[in-house]
């Protein structure tokens, strides 16, 4: 009997304790995971930070005109070297695809030209015109 009695008080503390246990868990995992957002955070902002530092710096804001927009000074000549190891731009024009959609019927009334777009529109290569 005192078995018995023992056996339920303890099933009884496992019914209680282990949910809270599980949620403590799954709290401390949720704040870990919280905390380690908030760093990922932290270091975006930093980096952010330092960008807008270097913004504010006109030599930084000519080389990014020059760079990016491709924006000389008066006098200054500026050539565009093209990357002859590219592949597209090594390739002769004989060699690539000439792209031209093809023209829905003329003749046809309206939504005939609406249903012959949407059908050429849905082929992927319905355009593409490879010279020979």
């Amino acid at each position: 009997m005192r078995g018995a009695i023992l056996l339920g008080i303890l099933v009884m503390l496992a019914v209680t304790i282990v949910p809270t246990l599980r949620s403590l868990v799954q709290q401390r995992g949720d704040a870990a995971a919280m905390q380690d957002k908030v760093a990922a955070q932290r270091d975006t902002v930093a980096r952010l930070e330092r960008e807008a530092a270097l913004w504010k710096d006109p030599a930084y804001i000519e080389v990014q005109a020059r760079e990016r927009l491709k924006f000389v000074r008066v006098g200054d000549r500026a050539y565009t070297v093209i990357d002859p190891s590219s592949n597209e731009a090594s390739a002769p024009a004989a060699e690539r695809p000439v792209v031209a959609a093809p023209m829905a019927n003329a003749a046809s009334p309206w939504y005939g030209k609406v249903w012959q777009s949407i059908q050429i529109a849905d082929r992927p290569t319905a355009g593409v015109n490879r010279p020979k």
